[in-house]
């Protein structure tokens, strides 16, 4: 009895040493690159193997967003956060998915999500991102973790073992810790990969020629939104500094704070590169704000807009707010989405959508007489929309003829 329970108590302890946490201390500057490293062994070269065979069907996804305009921007950006040396095998398919989200595989494929581009405003936040990404491709994250996990579950198992030779409860109530001690040390484990890529990123950014500061900007924005969110749907106020016990990333606070506090005050009065990055986007623009609105979340879109608008308002930034509040549809709504579309149009007369949402608007407020020219001049602009059939039944009879 007594070794059962000396048995899993070694087991425990040998649990705390899956992870250790992270040691605070300036943002480290880059390692000297030593090349791409290659795997080793049957576990290393069957991931790379499975990520190779992930990539081949991601090329292939409808997913994916084919502008070799785009990609070769944001492979730029990518370049100038990391350097040229680290950066030329990566390969970044950009997806079209509306979440702030970015991956990176250990054959160097980088995922790139339309609602991250959305989000941001200026090469430095992208660079951040991108450059936090690239930090996990290096210091091996993802194979750390399987790893990790792996030497987890054979702890749990040899323990499950241990505990069933024991008829005792206090065998059973071991084990149960030891449950807690294992689950709890991996994702720590992952929460200490994500400070470590978070610094690391910053430290690619503190020696490049963008401002490091923005890295902080970035979670300053996200906890904005969320925040945004949450009191649009009447829910409490979220914690930003809260770590759950299953959290795989720290706290968005948290990172705001010591990413800020560990850039470089050097690099305050870098460029940014808002101007560069709107004019990269301004294709995607309409698209990717169309996509965050069909995610109904009217707090979340709305502060993503007026963030984005902190640079000056566009047409399409005004049509995008125009069609958020139309398509929640109170009647205060559709008064202030009139609004909206006519700054829209105000800017540029030739927005064929913003005279559509005008049209559309005017006629739910009853404004028949004014939703009818709007939605003509739609047809004028746009004559083979895909709805131009639907619109010209809206019309007097003579108009549509």
């Amino acid at each position: 009895m007594s070794g059962v329970r000396s048995g899993l108590a070694a087991l425990l302890a040998a649990s705390c040493l899956i992870a250790s946490p992270l040691a605070a201390g300036p943002a480290p500057s880059p390692p000297p690159f030593q090349g791409y490293y290659q795997p080793q062994g049957v576990d290393e070269i069957g991931w790379w193997g499975e990520d190779d065979e992930s990539e081949r069907r991601l090329a292939a996804s409808p997913l994916v967003i084919r502008d070799e305009k785009l990609n070769a921007y944001l492979k730029d950006v990518l370049c100038r956060a990391v350097g040229d040396d680290r950066c030329n095998a990566t390969r970044i398919y950009v997806m079209r998915e509306p979440t702030f989200n970015a991956t990176m595989s250990f054959n160097g494929t980088m995922r790139v999500f339309s609602g991250l581009l959305l989000r941001m405003r200026n090469e430095a936040e992208l660079a951040a991102v991108l450059g936090h990404e690239f930090g996990h491709f290096e210091n091996r994250h993802g194979l750390n973790r399987f790893q990790a996990a792996r030497k987890g579950t054979d702890i749990l198992a040899w323990g499950a073992l241990l505990a069933s030779m024991s008829p005792s409860y206090d065998a059973r109530r071991t084990y149960q810790s030891l449950e807690i001690s294992v689950y709890g040390n991996l994702f720590r484990y992952n929460r200490d990969h994500e400070r470590e890529a978070d610094l690391l990123g910053l430290g690619y950014l503190n020696r490049s020629s963008l401002a490091p500061q923005a890295a902080s900007q970035v979670w300053q924005n996200l906890m904005g939104e969320i925040q945004a969110s949450a009191v649009a749907r009447g829910l409490k106020k979220p914690k930003f500094n809260a770590i759950a016990f299953t959290a795989s990333h720290p706290p968005e606070g948290e990172r705001a704070d010591y990413l800020a506090a560990l850039a470089s005050s050097d690099g305050a009065p870098r460029d940014y590169g808002a101007d560069r990055y709107r004019a990269a986007m301004e294709q995607w623009l309409p698209v990717f704000l169309e996509d965050q609105i069909k995610l109904n979340d009217f707090g979340g879109s709305e502060y993503i807009i007026e963030n984005l608008a902190k640079d000056g308002w566009t047409a399409d930034l005004w049509h995008a707010r125009g069609e958020l509040y139309r398509t929640r549809g109170h009647q205060r709504d559709l008064v202030n989405a009139t609004e909206f579309y006519g700054n829209a149009i105000a800017l540029d007369e030739r927005l064929a959508a913003a005279h559509r949402g005008l049209g559309l608007s005017l006629f739910k407020t009853g404004d028949r007489t004014r939703g009818q020219a709007s939605l003509g001049r739609y047809l004028e602009l746009a004559p083979d929309a895909e709805d131009a059939r639907m619109i010209e039944m809206m019309l007097p009879q003579e108009a549509s003829q």
